[in-house]
């Protein structure tokens, strides 16, 4: 539980030693003094970083070591800031300072290095947290370590799931019959299933009780725990000794190899059921597979893990399943608190149930949290104001209600990350509880930070969304918005994870939250990053008792008219304002002045316009006005030459655009008829751009809008053929056409190409050699049956969107014939065609599906049976229907609603359809519908 406190101290360490390296470079035109101390300094923060990352796999620190973490942790930063101040000073004010600032801290990290010992002290160190039973003897510490509170940490933690009894569960009767289903469903092969989900949420339990519950219909069996660091030899020992029903001490015989071959030797003929509970790493699996012979038995294996590659990984070759555990729903979690504390909810005290409801909503279905706040509250009278107490600390660390045995759970897989991760993982308690982090803004503030470092030639963001997607794997954030390609757009931090880092990120003065208003917070160091919360009750804050100078970082979600001002932080790398609707222009003054300034959002629909000052953010790389009103930019903005991302709504193309090289996003840009030939030429030379999503406004009516069309033609056939790979455009209303047909280069490296605006006569011939192409929206003049099978050609197509704007033209019936689409996830076709029929095995991975269908033809077309092939869509789960029904007869229109009706209640996923009717009033009726009509007519009349 110590390495939290390592990763945050080691966290502002590496970054301090790249600019360290920085800063003897040949920029840096400093005197060979000054660099030999940089360079000794270099050498002495390396040392101690070493140390700081050994420190991190201790579970117990010296307090002494504590203390002098702290100074580290301080210095360091400390350091940072003076070296930023120094790099971002022109250049000749640089000399007069820096040789004294050097000298001053190469003494101060002498004294401090020669205090402790460091350089020759840390294996000693190691030694000493690693022995516990010498750590009074070799730290020498006046006051001794209480022997009890170490005998905790050796206890398994998973005991008491293992012993609990089924009445005293709640909420597993479902998942525990389909977990048996699962495991007997007769197959003879070997089976292996694992359960996957957060810690604390019941996998073990859940396991047990299926083993159970089944495990008498065997022939051998045997339940074992994996600890993070298993002794394998001691695993295949016991795992022998239950199969064997024999004593351990009789049969841990020998080294792995002999254990491997006694276990493969008696399980060969067996039917045998294994569960092995709580995997940490593969080569742990991997070193007791090798033991559990693959026989033709009917055999089982029960994995549990927290980690869902792992899960896959131990299913993988075997005929297995990835079972993934779910929180209790809000009914089952109400049961589980009020019969441990009452019995039953009737016996729960009405003044009590508002107060336990809040209480349970924020356990969010874990059911290790409801048993920890059900166990801490039976100790607690019935009067509401002590209920009331103990709810208010819900959400200020898990340290403040003394929930030990949960904190030491939740805490096993934090401390199985690496230092990294564990630096990202706290900076989510920047956040609001229950609040969707957007994954990209994440990733831009991480970036922003210096938490991500790029292994492997991947760049920043890449790498950032791998840190991402492995604080998923690990099943320590919730992932929201799943995109097509499988990648989550964002997450949740379950609230007793977020209790958890908040607790450790105040320990260690990470973060300085502030928007509780039952928290009193008076902090005498200086705050490294600060986030207040004015949606709640009204926040009050004692600026004065703040040290805010140094602070890196500053998230502000709401507004309050006492709002912190923005100019006391100077030191900021990252700034994100997030307000609903009062934060003002006027708010914004001095953000020039914040000259470290990396990251900047805006979030706040009444910001009409940036101050000028903005382009003196010469090291600014996000600047995020998504959420602002904001149509025009600073003539200013053209000088922030290391800008990466730029993401506006609506903001004008700017003259200068051009300069800002090292852009890599630009979204949300308009082109007006006001825009300048200059900056759509200028577009052409961000050769860096991977991202451009534009809307186009410049009308007919402009004298030279063709000439504008051809530029912007030219300037996006330059940024295809270079890096770009994502292309969005919007046609406004009455706006010129692009021809992008014209382009003379294959766009061979596009992912997403949406132009839903510009219509193509013919679908291009480049179009065929987009490989990677994944997302496409387009408009043709009339979609073919070519169409389609060119189209339906393109390997990684998942999402297609496709718009027919012919109207008199003759169309045929449409299908899609099993050798195209193999991709396809996403198909939404608009516009004037005959129908669409599916062949069978046509596009197998179709999820949802939108069409549109001329009721008449479609009639004519079948004749005696309208069968458009939607039965043979096996994975599809949505499907709207526009129908036609100009020319039709209204049994026609029945009859169609009919058919599609019946044939989606054949498919597995069983969607209902939604049926949208255009043009009723072309609806052909005969007599008795005319009648009908008369009479629904002559009804309301005397109604009237």
């Amino acid at each position: 539980m110590e390495g939290v406190m390592v990763s945050v101290a080691t966290g502002v360490m590496n970054s301090l030693l790249d600019k360290l390296t920085a800063l003897m470079g040949k920029e840096f035109k400093l005197h060979s003094r000054v660099k030999r101390d940089i360079a000794f300094l270099k050498d002495e923060l390396s040392c101690m970083n070493a140390l700081l990352e050994k420190l991190g796999n201790m579970e117990v620190l010296d307090l002494q070591v504590k203390e002098w973490r702290k100074q580290v942790r301080e210095m360091a930063y400390d350091i940072e800031d003076c070296i930023d101040n120094y790099m971002h000073q022109p250049y000749q004010q640089r000399s007069s300072g820096i040789i004294g600032f050097f000298h001053v801290y190469v003494q101060r990290v002498k004294e401090l290095v020669g205090h402790h010992g460091v350089a020759q002290q840390i294996n000693e160190l190691k030694d000493r947290v690693v022995e516990a039973k010498h750590r009074r003897k070799r730290y020498k510490v006046a006051n001794e370590v209480d022997p009890g509170t170490n005998n905790v940490l050796s206890i398994d933690p998973r005991l008491s799931a293992l012993y609990v009894e089924s009445s005293d569960l709640v909420g597993i009767d479902i998942p525990r019959d389909h977990l048996i289903n699962m495991l007997d469903d007769g197959e003879q092969s070997l089976k292996v299933i694992s359960i996957v989900g957060l810690g604390g949420l019941g996998k073990t339990t859940l396991a047990n009780e299926a083993y159970k519950r089944i495990s008498w219909q065997f022939d051998c069996k045997a339940f074992v725990s994996v600890s993070q660091k298993p002794d394998v030899k001691k695993i295949l020992g016991v795992l022998l000794s239950q199969v064997k029903n024999q004593d351990c001490a009789t049969t841990e015989i020998g080294d792995d190899n002999q254990l491997i071959n006694a276990l493969r030797s008696f399980l060969k003929n067996k039917r045998y059921f294994i569960v092995i509970d709580d995997i940490w790493n593969t080569q742990v699996w991997n070193a007791i597979k090798c033991a559990l012979l693959e026989n033709s038995c009917g055999s089982r294996i029960l994995v549990t893990t927290r980690i869902a590659t792992i899960a896959k990984s131990c299913c993988s070759p075997h005929n297995g399943t990835v079972y993934e555990l779910r929180p209790l729903s809000e009914a089952d979690s109400m049961s589980l608190f009020y019969k441990r504390i009452f019995g039953s909810e009737d016996l729960c005290p009405m003044n009590l149930k508002d107060v336990a409801a809040d209480i349970i909503k924020r356990c969010g279905g874990l059911p290790l949290a409801i048993i920890t706040m059900a166990s801490l509250m039976i100790t607690k009278s019935d009067g509401r104001e002590e209920w009331v107490s103990v709810c208010n600390l819900i959400g200020l660390g898990l340290q403040n209600y003394k929930a030990e045995e949960m904190e030491r759970i939740l805490s096993l897989s934090y401390n199985d990350l690496p230092y990294h991760l564990k630096t990202c993982l706290l900076y989510l308690s920047m956040y609001p509880e229950d609040y969707e982090v957007d994954m990209l803004q994440l990733v831009r503030r991480w970036i922003a930070e210096g938490f991500v470092k790029v292994t492997s030639g991947r760049n920043l963001v890449d790498e950032g969304k791998c840190y991402f997607n492995e604080l998923i794997n690990r099943s320590l954030i919730q992932p929201v918005s799943i995109g097509l390609d499988g990648q989550a757009r964002g997450c949740r931090v379950h609230d007793m994870i977020l209790d958890l880092i908040v607790s450790k990120a105040l320990e260690e003065n990470f973060i300085t939250p502030i928007g509780d208003p039952t928290q009193t917070l008076v902090s005498q160091e200086k705050v490294r990053r600060l986030s207040i919360d004015y949606r709640g009750p009204e926040v009050v804050m004692s600026q004065s008792s703040l040290n805010l100078s140094h602070a890196r970082s500053l998230s502000i979600f709401g507004y309050s008219e006492k709002m912190v001002s923005i100019s006391n932080f100077q030191a900021l790398r990252v700034l994100d304002l997030e307000s609903s609707v009062k934060l003002q222009n006027c708010d914004l003054q001095g953000v020039g002045d914040l000259f470290h300034l990396r990251y900047l959002r805006i979030a706040a629909s009444r910001i009409t316009h940036l101050p000028d000052q903005i382009g003196d953010l010469q090291f600014l790389e996000t600047l995020d006005l998504r959420r602002t009103w904001i149509r025009k930019l600073p003539a200013s903005i053209a000088k922030l030459r290391r800008l990466i991302f730029l993401l506006v709504n609506g903001s004008q193309l700017f003259d200068g655009v051009g300069n800002m090289q090292s852009l890599v996003d630009l979204s949300g840009i308009s082109i007006y008829n006001e825009c300048s030939k200059n900056s759509l030429l200028e577009l052409g030379s961000l050769t860096n751009l991977r991202t451009l999503r534009l809307t186009w406004h410049i009308s007919d009516s402009r004298s030279n809008s063709s000439m504008c069309t051809d530029i912007l033609a030219s300037s996006l056939d330059k940024l295809v053929r270079s890096r770009l790979r994502y292309l969005h455009i919007i046609r406004g209303p009455g706006s010129a056409d692009i021809a992008l047909n014209s382009w003379y280069s294959p766009p061979h490296v596009l992912r997403e190409l949406y132009t839903p605006g510009c219509c193509f006569q013919r679908i291009p011939e480049w179009i065929t050699s987009m490989v990677n192409l994944y997302r496409l929206c387009i408009r043709v003049k009339q979609v073919t049956q070519e169409v389609l099978n060119i189209l339906g050609g393109l390997p990684s197509l998942l999402d297609l969107e496709l718009r027919s704007e012919a109207v008199d033209e003759p169309m045929e019936m449409l299908s899609l014939r099993n050798t195209k689409f193999r991709c396809l996830k996403i198909f939404r076709l608009y516009g004037p065609i005959m129908g669409l029929m599916f062949e069978p095995g046509a596009v197998p991975q179709l999820e949802a599906l939108s069409i549109e269908i001329r009721a008449c033809q479609a009639q004519s077309t079948f004749a005696d049976h309208l069968d458009l092939g939607i039965h043979h869509l096996a994975s599809l789960r949505d499907l709207n229907v526009w129908i036609n029904c100009g020319g039709a007869k209204v049994e026609e229109v029945e009859a169609l609603v009919a058919a599609i009706t019946h044939a989606t209640n054949l498919l597995p996923n069983h969607p209902t359809p939604r049926f949208y009717r255009d043009n009723e009033e072309g609806m052909v009726k005969d007599d008795a519908h005319v009648e009908q009509d008369i009479k629904q007519q002559l009804g309301v009349i005397e109604m009237k």
